[in-house]
């Protein structure tokens, strides 16, 4: 019983949380009439519990691909993280097709982010303003993290499957002095639990 409540405080009091990841995750969520027609969640690892790597977690007509040179940490990224995502809320959310790719990613406050793998590119630019964000309760199906990173909301992004433009635009608001995208640059990322 002693040891069950310890770990139960281990994952509820955030001061005793472990590190489980520190890397990047910039992301793109495109609309058509207000509908996501497509999301891109860009994963840069450079250390996790699962190892490092990289990975690209899409979703696009119903369907989830993850391609990455890791695929034990693509699977866990996209089970732990990226379906529990705000973005990903509404979504008809499958198992993923998990894809051995080679992934090529740059990603920087200054430039925006560009990544490859196989038939997939990302493209995040013009990058608006860059703000700090963390928080102690961010769920993720259940399972409350502590998260911080540095965001960058940007102006522009596409998503390209077999070099073609998937569908929908990104969504822009807030005001010139706090913008929002539904497209954003992330470095300096950390997670928690």
């Amino acid at each position: 019983m002693a040891d069950e409540a310890t770990d139960d405080t281990e994952a509820t009091d955030p001061a005793l949380r472990k590190v489980v990841l520190v890397g990047a995750n910039p992301g793109v969520q495109l609309f058509g009439d207000d509908v996501v027609t497509a999301y891109a969640s860009v994963w840069t690892v450079e250390w996790s519990t699962h190892g490092p790597g990289a990975a690209i977690v899409l979703w696009h007509d119903g369907a989830v691909r993850v391609l990455t040179d890791h695929p034990d940490l693509g699977y866990w990224l996209e089970h732990t993280f990226t379906r529990f995502f705000p973005e990903a809320t509404g979504l008809p959310w499958p198992e993923p097709r998990i894809e051995r790719r080679s992934v090529h990613i740059t990603n920087d406050l200054a430039r925006g982010t560009r990544a490859r793998a196989g038939d997939v590119s990302v493209r995040i630019a013009n990058v608006l303003d860059r703000r700090a964000f963390a928080t102690d309760r961010f769920d993720l199906g259940g399972r409350v993290h502590s998260l911080s990173l540095v965001t960058g909301p940007s102006a522009s992004a596409a998503i390209e499957v077999r070099d073609r433009r998937l569908p929908g635009e990104i969504i822009r608001g807030g005001t010139p002095d706090r913008p929002s995208s539904s497209a954003f640059v992330a470095v300096a990322e950390v997670w928690r639990f």
